[in-house]
Formats: structure tokens, sequence, C-alpha cells
């Protein structure tokens, strides 16, 4: 049968955190249509904490994760403004 692939441990979680952190720290993930690459980084970090600390995660991989979900949650960030 068909295999699909893994989800991560906390990449959902990871990805409404994010959104949330560009919404209420009013650090928008994409600035007139271009990725701020700052704010991307400075919500992958904080996801990165929660994930560490909810799923025992190392650094290293808490970060892997937050940050895939970040560069989703900036993506759709950019797809909705264009729209």
């Amino acid at each position: 049968m068909g295999s699909r692939p893994k989800v991560p441990a906390g990449l959902l979680s990871a990805r409404a955190q994010i959104q949330g952190f560009a919404r209420f720290q009013r650090r928008p993930l994409v600035v007139a249509g271009k990725f701020d690459h700052s704010a991307i980084m400075t919500a992958a970090a904080v996801a990165a904490t929660g994930l560490q600390e909810r799923y025992g995660l190392t650094r290293a991989a808490a970060l892997s994760t937050a940050l895939k979900a970040a560069w989703q949650a900036a993506k759709m960030a950019r797809a909705a403004t264009a729209h």
C-alpha cells in the first residue's frame, strides 16, 4: 500500500504556536510580499523551546521541526496575502 510521510512530533502544534506568535507579537512572517527571515527564526526558536518541554526532543530536533513549521506558516501567510 502507499506509505504516507511521517509527520514529525509536534509539527502541527508548532505551526499553530508560530502563527500565534506572529499575530500577538506583531512580527509578521511576510512583509511586503517577502519573507522576514528574522521573524521566522525568532518564532521558530520560541516554538522549539516549547517542543523541547512538551515532547522531550533534543534542541536540534526541536529546532528542525520548528523551522519546518515556521516556513510552512510563512508560505501560507504569503499565499494568503497574494490572493
